[in-house]
């Protein structure tokens, strides 16, 4: 079995906003015990390998370390998010896309009902469409999405003969509607393309796998960082407009916008997230929240880990305790890695 001793470089990269309340967060959090009890905590595993990895990464140090009483929800972004702002639960949302529902997010901080933690990828995420190397090599003209547009033929639909296809998300994927409205603007449905979605994140995967088992072509949405854009070389088109906040707010992410227009995708970025009632609670496990991040090369080497083993995100957390101490042991409390470490140690 492929180890999981990883890389400990690090770069923590803050957008403004998120920083500010971050920080502001730090100074609430000052004044609390750190020795409280840490009691009932809700986690949301929603439904990606990264994000479940971190959802028992959070469950097994929160436990272990911190006393804390865990409970799984699952879900998807967007859902968990309106659960969170309206009912209080779940606790924390390890790993929130916070491009996939920005509206919902700052009016959710302005009020003090979420807050922003430490960024869960500290080098952000990054989102397109994404063509195989081995097409942009052979047709080096094909650098925008307009350019794949123009061809089909190079991208068939493994549904319908004839008809080229976007590959896109699982229903309840944020990333389900913004590629849908980009979809609708480039009106690829008259350049003989039609919108393909997943069952699930790891159909969307196989779809990739397929395609370069067969060396044909694959137009769709992706983003890094992943083990499938470790495992294949992928290259992520340019679409052709400047980045257009007021578009890609207004409109790009808005399930019932009428007339979208084509805009770029913004840098992503990847926060964890904690509702008011848990960031109150000032215990130590939210000290652990506001330091757990990791850097998308070694994020990459867990997720290219757990799918080469073809791991859970339980079991996947449980090797990147064991073997990577020196990255985790930062995160947490003296007292809390002795406990973890004992917990390991029984398990072995």
């Amino acid at each position: 079995m492929r180890h999981l001793r990883l890389s400990l470089t690090l770069t923590v990269l803050l957008v403004p906003a998120a920083a500010v309340q971050a920080q502001e967060t730090e100074e609430r959090a000052a004044d609390a015990p750190t020795s409280a009890v840490c009691g009932e905590v809700s986690i949301a595993e929603l439904n990606w390998p990264s994000a479940a990895f971190f959802a028992h990464l959070d469950a097994i140090i929160l436990a272990d370390g911190y006393g804390c009483d865990i409970s799984l929800i699952k879900g998807d972004t967007l859902s968990t998010l309106t659960r969170m702002v309206e009912e209080g639960s779940p606790d924390i949302s390890p790993e929130t896309w916070i491009n996939s529902a920005r509206e919902t997010l700052d009016e959710a901080v302005a009020s003090r009902d979420l807050h922003y933690m430490a960024p869960a990828f500290a080098d952000g995420g990054v989102e397109g469409w994404w063509i195989p190397a081995y097409v942009a090599e052979a047709h080096p003209d094909i650098k925008t999405v307009a350019d794949a547009l123009k061809r089909p033929d190079l991208f068939p639909s493994p549904d319908n003969d004839g008809m080229g296809a976007v590959h896109t998300c699982p229903e309840g994927w944020s990333c389900e509607v913004t590629t849908a409205n980009l979809f609708q603007a480039y009106q690829a449905s008259d350049k003989g393309f039609e919108l393909l979605p997943s069952d699930n994140g790891d159909a969307l995967e196989a779809s990739i796998a397929e395609a370069f088992a067969e060396q044909r072509g694959w137009l769709g949405y992706y983003w890094a960082p992943t083990a499938a854009l470790g495992r294949y070389d992928m290259v992520k088109l340019n679409f052709d407009a400047p980045y257009n906040d007021a578009e890609w707010h207004g409109c790009t992410t808005d399930p019932e916008c009428p007339a979208p227009r084509i805009t770029s995708w913004p840098r992503s970025e990847v926060y964890t997230v904690v509702t008011d009632q848990f960031m109150r609670r000032g215990n130590g496990a939210l000290n652990y929240l506001r330091t757990r991040s990791l850097g998308n090369e070694v994020l990459s080497n867990v997720l290219a880990y757990m799918a080469d083993n073809d791991l859970d995100g339980e079991a996947t957390a449980t090797a990147f305790l064991r073997e990577n101490e020196a990255i985790w042991a930062d995160w947490v409390s003296p007292e809390a890695k002795a406990r973890i470490d004992a917990s390991l140690s029984k398990a072995d």
